[in-house]
């Protein structure tokens, strides 16, 4: 099953709506991600708490790394560079952070408020290699600046 990004955007926007507290934004957010498509084995958020710092945030899956500095793996090559992370093979990506041994693949985007300011990035792995396309890339930006950037 993959995900149906019109109904799943549709969907988010319903439940999210008048909501401003970017914790339960999140929260919601990761749980209807991870239940839409079976490419996506851990889905969640790591939020800017420091300067140069992520912590984990909500997210649906085993557990995740507690915290990633901007200068490691792909969570903190969205966070520090601002854009969006695609990676076919984790293990090919220099400085990787294996949080679960079954993650083969991974896109990751950063998370921008209004203001166009990085607040997080949205992780999303996947036990199966080169799992995600650029539509997943379109889809998903459009999800979180729908969402966080309104």
């Amino acid at each position: 099953m993959h995900a149906d990004y019109g109904l799943l955007s549709k969907t988010i926007t319903s439940l999210t709506e008048g909501e401003d507290d970017t914790v339960a934004l999140m929260a919601t957010i990761a749980c209807e991600l991870h239940h839409s498509d079976d490419r996506f084995d851990w889905t969640g958020f790591y939020r800017v708490t420091a300067p140069e710092m992520l912590k984990i945030g909500p997210y649906q899956g085993g557990h995740g790394c507690l915290q990633i500095p901007f200068s490691r793996g792909v969570c903190g090559a969205a966070a520090r560079t601002g854009q969006t992370q695609l990676v076919d093979d984790v293990d090919a990506f220099p400085g990787h952070i294996a949080c679960a041994s079954s993650t083969r693949s991974e896109i990751v985007l950063p998370v921008k408020n209004k203001a166009g300011d990085v607040i997080a990035v949205l992780d999303i792995d996947s036990n199966q290699p080169a799992a995600f396309t650029q539509d997943d890339v379109t889809a998903l930006t459009a999800i979180l600046d729908g969402t966080f950037a309104r």
